[in-house]
């Protein structure tokens, strides 16, 4: 009997450890997952509290204060960063990051998911803002918008684009510090991007943190998505 459990106990140390390397994907997938749900909940949550007084009147603080910091030079920056946010911004920062994909980490798949959730972010911005229909604010807008209002196209797609590549540059294998400034520039730049569209009228504070939600469901989603992958190319080696 007692030979009969030390192999049965032998049998199953080898298939835990044939598995070991999957676990890390599998539970960064499970978390992701949580986060997800969880992050759509609230999404959707402050979506049906839009027009409710609660939101308005956060709305109405928010935007006074940071209308009321308007100078030359902060509306340069704003202007500035409002740009980066949009399709040419993207052009140059996605060609210089393909460059370094290429060159540095001879890794194409980094293009390629980057691509993606830049493309699911752009793509859901539009239906959203159709299905919600929400008007801009009546404020002097300081530069030229043609579209609805929530979720915020920039704020959206700067959580979901530099949020993905904070993601990134988190696993890479690069010096600490390196990596802790590129990531401390890039979570700036998404709240100045955000900020700006407030800061120039052409979105409520609302309108932000709905993008700013759903941007973050797009990073969470692939990053659940892209460690599934992981996890089934492990076991097709296996």
């Amino acid at each position: 009997m007692k030979l009969v459990i030390e192999k049965f106990r032998s049998f199953l140390s080898k298939k835990i450890n044939k598995y070991d390397e999957k676990w890390p994907y599998i539970i960064t997938a499970l978390a992701a997952l949580v986060i997800v749900v969880s992050g759509v909940k609230i999404f959707v949550k402050l979506t049906e509290n839009l027009h409710s007084d609660l939101l308005k009147n956060f709305d109405a603080t928010i935007t006074d204060a940071i209308i009321s910091l308007r100078n030359p030079r902060l509306t340069n920056y704003f202007t500035f960063v409002t740009e980066v946010g949009d399709a040419l911004g993207y052009l140059v920062v996605f060609t210089l990051c393909t460059v370094l994909f290429y060159f540095i980490f001879k890794r194409w798949k980094y293009t390629g998911q980057l691509t993606l959730i830049l493309l699911l972010a752009l793509s859901s911005n539009v239906i959203l803002k159709q299905i919600i229909n929400r008007e801009r604010p009546t404020l002097e807008h300081l530069v030229t918008v043609k579209t609805l209002s929530y979720p915020s196209g920039h704020a959206m797609t700067a959580m979901a684009f530099y949020g993905f590549l904070i993601y990134l540059i988190a696993t890479f294998n690069i010096r600490k510090s390196f990596k802790f400034l590129m990531i401390t520039l890039l979570v700036v730049l998404i709240l100045s991007i955000g900020i700006s569209r407030i800061y120039l009228g052409v979105h409520f504070p609302s309108d932000i943190l709905g993008g700013f939600i759903a941007g973050f469901v797009w990073v969470i989603f692939c990053v659940l998505l892209f460690n599934l992958l992981k996890v089934f190319k492990i076991d097709s080696k296996i």
